[in-house]
């Protein structure tokens, strides 16, 4: 990475420290910059000062303004492959699509010989490991790994019965606007008032990032052996 000025090779070489100084006053979540921070911080408030020229939408962060410009306004797509005619979007989606040329696998599985190309589906295969199930019909309550696995269930097993409303914000699937509309505003709305973790110091202004981080405490072991690392529930 060759840059002019030190203060950006000072910025670039933070991206390879693991070291997260700065720390979300609302959950126990860390950062590498104070960016970030205040890019997470926006999203537990409500914040979003990015505001669209040509429509009403408004974003958290910057970066997330230029996708919205690019894909819905201009359409423009400024990252090329020099392999191929593929174009894209978004400088993610163009590393990915390179990947496929190369072969490149960088996330590998630290418990078995797969390896992806993207992170996201190596999360996706560690839940195969894990065997935790955390997408579930609302239809008849089974659980999935995957979203996707759950999707194809829902569409085979309960067709016209599947809810066609999703949730922008979680895996919520509802079957009205009108209970969409409720469910945004009982778990997805800003509240003034922070809600208190009562096991930690976190507090959430969000319903149901507060729910979500009370499954930390419910998941934690407690009890630790003193001769090596095994934890206990009980």
């Amino acid at each position: 990475f060759p840059s002019v000025k030190l203060s950006s090779l000072k910025h670039h070489l933070k991206t390879h420290s693991d070291e997260k100084h700065h720390v979300c006053h609302l959950c126990p979540k860390a950062f590498r910059t104070a960016t970030l921070l205040h890019n997470h911080v926006n999203a537990h408030t409500g914040n979003k000062p990015h505001k669209c020229s040509e429509c009403d939408t408004a974003f958290v962060t910057r970066g997330e303004l230029s996708r919205h410009r690019r894909y819905k306004h201009t359409l423009e797509k400024p990252f090329k492959c020099t392999i191929c005619e593929y174009s894209s979007v978004e400088a993610s989606k163009m590393r990915r699509h390179v990947r496929s040329h190369t072969g490149e696998r960088p996330y590998p599985c630290h418990l078995c010989s797969y390896a992806s190309k993207d992170a996201y589906k190596l999360k996706r295969h560690m839940l195969t490991h894990t065997g935790e199930k955390r997408y579930e019909c609302y239809v008849c309550q089974a659980r999935f790994t995957q979203s996707g696995t759950m999707k194809i269930h829902m569409l085979q097993k309960h067709g016209e019965n599947v809810p066609k409303h999703q949730c922008p914000h979680c895996s919520t699937f509802l079957s009205r606007k009108s209970d969409l509309g409720v469910h945004l505003r009982n778990l997805h709305s800003y509240m003034e008032e922070a809600v208190k973790c009562r096991d930690c110091e976190a507090a959430f202004h969000e319903r149901y990032a507060f729910l979500q981080h009370r499954k930390t405490h419910r998941k934690e072991k407690k009890f630790r052996c003193a001769q090596c690392s095994c934890t206990c529930n009980q």
